[in-house]
């Protein structure tokens, strides 16, 4: 699901001038609001939004100072110091690439409210991250808030353990403390404890007056007293969601990022480590800042959904620091090389310079075998006065064998990680029997995030310690290596303690439930070492061919603009919505088609293509804005990624990121590179082979239409693949009662559109749109599929009701998707559950299928020096081939993909070999 990030700069920008200290650069120009700003925006980067805005307050009053001239009347005038840096902040915000928004006379926060509220209208998540409890609100599941400062997370249960109120009671709630600072009157004297009791024993704001009288002593007279204000409180605290604004959700986008302003402001403002990041020399953090733990907080679970509350094992009391060793003599070494080779299972986690597993070094290495006991073996911290530490290349010679034998049974947290790292030592990791962050993904896949830090205060009902207290925050904060040894075995240690407790907990959850186990052992566990070997190995790139497709892509991004300023008779600024929107519907006076969810004419991808025919000037911009995004995201950036070492894009594979299974990919994400068009099919021919080597593609064709025909049983769908030739030309035979030669390609669309909208829930509107019919002859369509496929029909119904009564749907091999707005009371989100109850079968088992095949392809691999798997792209592999060995390997991979699962119907692959990956398509 996407995502959006909202960043409260003004809350931000207070918060890190008052918690900071008076920081200055040697011009004497204040920077100690900067550098807090600067490390939160860090944060956010490094989780890889897919939509983001950074939202300021305008200058000048708002709508609440005309309600109320005393409104935020008693806040002091701003400091000079703080005043400064305003502009230098918007400066570096705009140069690392974030869209900028504010509006006057309204606040950051309602600007805020209204994107949040529009992004969840179109299912999208929102991060909202700020210090502001103005802003809690908001919250609902698919909205939460992170203290990006803190490291704290508030979803609906937060909100009610900080405040006592459910989030939809805060309005209330803040109309009865009132806000000394913003001068929100209140009512006097009623703290928190005290409103949260009112609205607790009478519901709201409107309960408690109506129930004044019966509030006795001095309190109860204070509230008397308070109400003809109580109505202005809570409009003044209430925020806007109504806010025109200019931009969508789907405009809010990373730009790309100047890196010369960068450069030029990181030296003005003394910015050391900013300066080492822009020169590729970023010091490192641990690695429990890795991979899926800077996700978006995943929407907390239904009631009676398993994992829907803690479950505090009798060991979850973890042992004090003291019960943590510190290993830097050999004697001590030897002792836990004894104690691993007589563990039954062993713990162990690495400690590093980077995030990036593929350039990092290792700082140290913890290891536990038994709950409440760990240890943490400094390899690299070489700060001023570290005590000497064991030479690594001899600790790392000992714990080869042990790391490396499959039958000493190891568990980890996000282990592929540690793996990587411990390859770059010569050290193959086998043996892997556990992962808890597998563990707890198998088990519920929506009901936490799955980093350890959420996992132990949800299934063992502790808190870390969390990297800012050991290395600090902000621009303080320090790498690893540079932590002292004591302080840095109480954090590292405790990874491997908690891995061990967590499973532990975990372990017997899945061995309750048989089928989940199964996904566990023989899908989820096998995948990770495939997965480390692709990333470790990664895909060579011609660079020279990015930058030769992004100039041109400039060229004709050049002519684009010359086009429209002469089809709009004026020059103006293509990427500005606010003018686009006035040349094409008030100076043109083309059909606003579809309104923004403030009532403005829109101007996003939809909106312009529903225009398209009407006028050259919506075509010229969304070909504009293709090509802009795919030089911004991919020639440019690709060619960023390619690493020095060997000259190869090492993605990052992601097993716990997506609920219905499927695989994700990040820096860079390989699962979006465009296929629609000619100039982004064309980004695929960067990614090629070495010398005498080829590129071989293999896809599954039409494998969840498949997957539908063999889960409905349809007699009529199954025997359309049985017999083979054109799927949709098969179904528009049996919908329009014709002989299959004689289908219209009209009419094979159309039963095309069909097959693949049925299974996303597509509606009779939704359809019509897509063929550009009227409702009724789309509905038509519909009823004659279903009374050709009258199994498909009792699939979709059986699979809801299913839903409905388990709160989750199951793929073919037991994979569980829990839908917790089944039961929602917005029509909206209840029909998005039903859609996603239908389409999760389909799409779950399409990702347990592909995962089956490349456990098996690499089993088949390992041995062999003419093939590697590199990439797994939605339903397709990607390899490289010794250019004799292609006929042999073709032949083994397609018959692996093919026997991946047993179907009612064949699964086909289509195999293609190349000089790059577009040749192999």
């Amino acid at each position: 699901m996407p995502n959006l990030t909202l960043i409260d700069g003004s809350s931000y920008l207070f918060r890190a001038f008052h918690a900071l200290p008076p920081l200055s650069n040697s011009q004497g120009e204040p920077t100690g609001a900067l550098f807090g700003v600067v490390n939160m925006l860090r944060s956010i980067l490094k989780a890889k939004p897919d939509y983001v805005a950074f939202v300021s307050d305008a200058s000048g009053p708002t709508f609440r100072n005309v309600l109320y001239d005393k409104y935020k009347a008693n806040r002091p005038p701003m400091p000079n110091e703080l005043r400064a840096q305003i502009e230098p902040m918007l400066a570096i915000v705009r140069a690392l690439g974030f869209p900028i928004l504010r509006v006057s006379a309204v606040e950051a926060d309602d600007v805020i409210g209204t994107l949040a509220k529009q992004a969840h209208e179109q299912g999208i998540d929102v991060l909202i991250s700020t210090g502001d409890k103005d802003l809690a609100q908001l919250v609902r599941p698919g909205i939460t808030l992170v203290n990006t400062m803190t490291n704290t997370i508030m979803d609906t249960a937060g909100v009610v353990e900080k405040f006592g109120v459910k989030p939809e009671q805060i309005i209330d709630f803040l109309s009865l403390t009132g806000d000394t600072v913003d001068n929100v009157p209140g009512v006097n004297k009623c703290g928190p404890k005290t409103a949260a009791k009112w609205l607790a024993e009478y519901g709201s704001l409107d309960g408690v007056i109506a129930n004044a009288d019966k509030i006795s002593g001095k309190i109860g007279e204070y509230l008397r007293e308070a109400l003809p204000e109580l109505p202005l409180s809570r409009e003044l605290v209430t925020i806007k969601t109504d806010v025109t604004l200019e931009k969508t959700v789907e405009q809010l986008t990373l730009h790309e990022r100047d890196t010369n302003a960068l450069r030029e402001l990181f030296t003005r403002y003394e910015f050391k480590a900013g300066l080492k990041e822009l020169e590729g020399e970023g010091a490192g953090l641990g690695t429990r800042d890795s991979g899926l733990e800077k996700a978006a907080p995943s929407p907390p679970p239904r009631e009676g959904v398993p994992g829907s509350s803690a479950l505090a094992s009798p060991e979850s009391r973890v042992p004090s620091p003291a019960q943590y060793e510190l290993v830097i003599t050999e004697a001590r070494f030897d002792q836990w090389i004894s104690r691993l080779h007589d563990a039954l299972l062993i713990a162990f986690d690495t400690e590093t310079t980077s995030l990036d597993s593929m350039q990092a070094d290792i700082v140290g290495l913890s290891l536990s075998v038994q709950p409440g006991h760990a240890c943490y073996i400094p390899l690299g911290h070489d700060y001023p006065g570290a005590p000497t530490q064991l030479s690594r290349d001899k600790v790392l010679a000992a714990l080869k064998p042990i790391f490396e034998d499959p039958k000493r049974p190891k568990v980890g947290q996000h282990a592929k990680y540690d793996m990587n790292i411990l390859s770059h030592y010569g050290i193959v990791v086998q043996g892997l029997k556990h992962d808890t962050m597998l563990e707890s993904y198998v088990w519920n896949a929506t009901a936490t995030r799955h980093d350890m830090d959420s996992l132990a205060r949800k299934y063992l009902g502790y808190e870390t310690v969390k990297y800012e207290e050991v290395a600090g925050k902000g621009a303080k904060q320090i790498s690893f290596s540079q932590v002292d040894l004591d302080t840095a075995c109480r954090y590292a240690a405790e990874d491997a303690d908690i891995t061990l407790r967590l499973h532990r907990a975990l372990w017997p959850l899945l061995e309750s439930e048989p089928k989940l186990l199964k996904v566990y052992e023989d899908i989820e566990i096998p995948l990770v070492p495939v997965l480390a070997g692709m990333e470790q190995h990664g895909v060579l790139i011609d660079v020279n061919e990015l930058r030769k497709q992004s100039q041109q892509l400039g060229k004709r991004m050049l002519e684009l603009q010359q086009e429209a300023w002469k089809s709009a008779g004026r020059e103006f600024n293509l990427d500005s919505p606010k003018q686009l929107q006035a040349i094409l519907f008030d100076e043109l006076g083309l059909p606003a088609k579809l309104k923004t969810p403030t009532g403005q004419p829109s101007t996003n991808e939809e909106a312009l293509d529903a225009i398209a025919d009407d006028h050259p000037l919506p075509r010229l911009i969304l070909e504009y804005r293709g090509l802009a995004k795919l030089r911004s995201t991919y020639t440019e950036k690709l060619a960023e990624m390619v690493n020095p070492r060997d000259g190869r894009v090492h993605t990052s594979y992601h097993q716990g990121a997506v609920a219905t299974g499927r695989i994700s990919s990040n820096d860079p994400n390989l699962q979006n590179i465009p296929v629609r068009t000619e100039e982004g099919r064309r980004i695929r021919q960067a990614f090629i082979a070495p010398k005498d080597w080829l590129v071989m593609a293999a896809d599954y064709s039409q494998i969840e239409l498949r997957i539908m025909a063999h889960l409905s049983g349809d007699e009529g769908l199954v025997r359309a693949f049985q017999e083979g030739g054109d799927i949709h030309r098969a179904t528009a035979a049996e919908v329009f009662g014709l002989d299959p030669k004689d289908v219209t390609s009209n009419q094979r669309r159309a039963a095309k559109a069909i097959n693949f909208g049925l299974m996303y829930g597509m509606s009779a509107f939704g359809l019509a749109r897509q063929l550009g019919v009227d409702r009724g002859e789309a509905s038509d369509y519909m009823a004659r599929y279903f009374s050709r496929y009258p199994g498909v029909h009792a699939f979709m119904e059986t699979t809801r009701e299913r839903a409905h009564r388990d709160g989750y749907v199951e793929t073919l091999f037991g994979r569980r998707l829990y839908l917790e707005n089944l039961s929602a009371r917005n029509q909206a989100l209840r029909a998005g559950a039903e859609r996603a109850a239908v389409n999760a079968p389909m799409q779950g088992t399409a990702a347990d299928i592909i995962k089956r095949a490349m456990i098996t392809v690499a089993a088949w691999l390992k041995d062999r020096d003419d093939a590697h798997m590199l990439m797994q792209v939605h339903d397709e592999l990607v390899f490289e081939v010794r250019a004799g060995a292609v006929d042999s390997v073709r032949e083994a991979v397609r018959e692996r993909m093919s026997g991946a699962a047993t179907l009612h119907v064949p699964l086909i692959v289509d195999i293609g070999v190349g000089k790059n990956w577009d040749e192999a398509h």
